[in-house]
């Protein structure tokens, strides 16, 4: 079987949707695979047994209407059994099958998480592929529950993300001088979050939460890793709360500080308010760390009982949970290795496993 991916909205910095595909491209086996990518994009997708083919533009706006009037009539799509879109959209032209993978609901059940445009094009989108992708991948059964509602016309197929565990394990190698090279020896307890800033990860009740916590907590810090996202203003948040001398915004890390940053926290918040399957969480179970996030979202499916749940958006109930885990500093080596075996059970083989299934869905 011959697969067309579209990993032209892939960007440079990875993370979340970014690494799915990226992780998904080198991990495909079975198939004859091609990877569509940016014309000025394609060295850093050359995966041994692959082909690429630099085809799409780079502005947004350009790469979107040739994936709409354009690509599914491309000589990629045209030679391939199956075309994947991985991000939501969808050629609007084609007659090779398509499967789209789904990442979230939140555009249809809280619209107030996103810019007003993000919502009305991808709610639009989604409601393309529920009416004419030949199969749809989910990361989770939440997104997948909550996709089926829109009553697709194609087969839905659940495909959890994965964890790299040669960079996320609990034994690292050169942390101690990695953390050094950063800048980042040296300091008492550690509450780190991972993620983009925007309104639904819950930044604003971490500040809140961490700043009951500051005044018993002397020695503790609250490290914020991730790239800026929008409707977040994380300097007036912690200037209000009176925690700005304690926090540390670290923007975006790349991959070789991640792992020894997950490992060096005492704890890592992640209060997501939802999402569709909040690969940090993994990512740090996988670590060995200590993890708080939130109850009746996907990270609870995710973390499997080996994460302390709290309410979405509950300062107090996130303080008394971050201020738990920092008396004790930490977890127990049983609780660590509980996680650590939680995070096993996902891997990017059985992601890709379960997305052969969603291409012969496609094209049977």
């Amino acid at each position: 079987m011959r697969v067309a991916l579209d990993v032209s909205a892939a960007p440079v910095r990875l993370a979340g949707a970014g690494r799915y595909v990226a992780e998904l491209a080198r991990h495909l086996d079975g198939v004859d695979l091609e990877l569509v990518t940016r014309r000025d994009d394609e060295d850093r997708w050359r995966v041994p047994g692959t082909t690429v083919t630099g085809l799409v533009s780079t502005p947004r706006p350009l790469r979107l209407l040739e994936e709409a009037f354009w690509l599914g009539w491309s000589p990629p799509a045209r030679r391939s059994d199956v075309w994947h879109s991985p991000h939501y959209t969808m050629p609007y032209l084609t007659r090779t099958p398509v499967v789209v993978t789904i990442h979230d609901m939140t555009f249809f059940t809280h619209p107030e998480w996103h810019e007003p445009a993000k919502v009305r094009f991808f709610r639009s989108a989604i409601s393309r592929a529920a009416r004419r992708a030949s199969a749809v991948v989910c990361v989770s059964e939440t997104t997948a529950d909550e996709f089926r509602e829109l009553r697709p016309r194609g087969r839905v197929i659940v495909a959890p993300h994965g964890v790299d565990l040669t960079r996320f394990s609990p034994e690292g190698v050169d942390d101690a001088s990695r953390l050094h090279d950063a800048g980042l020896d040296g300091v008492g307890l550690v509450v780190l979050f991972v993620g983009t800033l925007e309104p639904r990860k819950g930044v604003d009740t971490l500040v809140s939460a961490f700043a009951r916590v500051m005044s018993r907590q002397p020695d503790a810090e609250l490290w914020l890793v991730g790239q800026e996202g929008w409707g977040v203003h994380v300097d007036e948040l912690c200037q209000r709360a009176g925690v700005s001398s304690r926090v540390r915004r670290m923007g975006f890390v790349p991959d070789d500080l991640l792992g020894p940053l997950l490992r060096r926290a005492t704890v890592v918040a992640y209060p997501s308010r939802g999402e569709g399957f909040g690969l940090p969480v993994l990512e740090a179970l996988a670590c060995g760390a200590t993890v708080v996030t939130t109850r009746a979202t996907v990270m609870e499916e995710v973390a499997g009982g080996c994460a302390t749940l709290v309410t979405p958006g509950d300062v107090e109930e996130l303080a008394q949970a971050l201020e738990m885990t920092l008396d004790g500093a930490g977890a127990d080596p049983a609780s660590r290795a509980r996680g650590v075996a939680r995070a096993r059970e996902f891997t990017w083989e059985e992601s890709a496993r379960r997305h052969l299934v969603a291409y012969e869905a496609a094209r049977t």
